[in-house]
């Protein structure tokens, strides 16, 4: 791969599996119960293997002060072209939930859209808080999220996109959007039109979700994944209309 997909943006650092050990939790209280990152990333990381999942590779970021953490693990399941991800976060200064998010790692590239957005399916840090049972949780529902990462995938492979759909479908995103910052706009423009790799040079969805997907990789960690999140229903909806826009169009044609 050319480079890693976790960027350490402004207030954070990258940082190591064994460097992510040495930072401390800070104190609990009666109602809330910090929890140190490395232990949360084990406890994930035992939950995958119990499921015969296993981790290919994992990279971290954390915030200057060590409350907040942002991991990217690497599934070895594969399917063409794409590696499954899990994407996770933590903060122990109740700034957010401990949460999980589903996605995929475009090989070639090294980038990464997520399913959806993190959604918090861990409860927050009380002190009744079980771990395993919450990772538990969000395991199984990322293990569902696999079929139709897979069918989405395809479905973008094969649609393909005029010059102009493709221009329309950057303005939307980014002017009615408003997703990402505009001065990426730029960039994403590149990408697609002037892609990098033979794997994208089809005027397709999935070009395009990659020329996003690249450019975003310069928003900070959390901002990164917001953003790739809600690209993908964006991206959905055109291929929605466009499915229908067919149906009725075949159903015309056999009057």
């Amino acid at each position: 791969m050319t480079e890693s997909v976790l960027i350490a943006g402004r207030g954070t650092s990258r940082i190591s599996r064994e460097a992510l050990a040495l930072i401390p939790a800070p104190q609990g209280t009666q109602t809330h119960q910090p929890l140190p990152h490395i232990e949360i990333v084990n406890a994930l990381i035992e939950t995958l293997d119990f499921r015969h999942i296993n981790v290919f590779a994992d990279e971290y970021a954390v915030s200057q002060d060590g409350m907040k953490m942002f991991g990217l693990m690497e599934l070895d399941y594969e399917f063409t072209g794409c590696r499954f991800s899990i994407g996770i976060r933590n903060a122990n200064d109740k700034s957010m939930r401990l949460a999980m998010t589903v996605g995929y790692r475009v090989m070639v590239c090294s980038n990464m859209a997520f399913k959806g957005d993190f959604s918090p399916v861990l409860s927050k840090h009380s002190k009744n808080f079980n771990l395993i049972d919450a990772l538990s949780v969000g395991v199984d529902r990322i293990q569902r999220s696999f079929e139709p990462l897979q069918k989405t995938v395809s479905q973008w492979r094969e649609r393909e996109l005029t010059e102009v759909q493709a221009k329309g479908i950057i303005y939307d995103v980014f002017v009615d959007g408003k997703i990402a910052p505009l001065k990426l706009l730029p960039q994403v423009h590149h990408h697609y039109f002037e892609p990098e790799y033979d794997e994208f040079q089809a005027r397709s969805m999935w070009s395009l979700s990659n020329a996003f997907t690249s450019s975003f990789k310069q928003l900070p960690p959390f901002q990164q994944f917001k953003a790739t999140g809600r690209l993908n229903p964006v991206l959905n909806q055109y291929i929605d209309i466009q499915e229908r826009f067919c149906n009725e169009a075949q159903k015309e044609r056999a009057i």
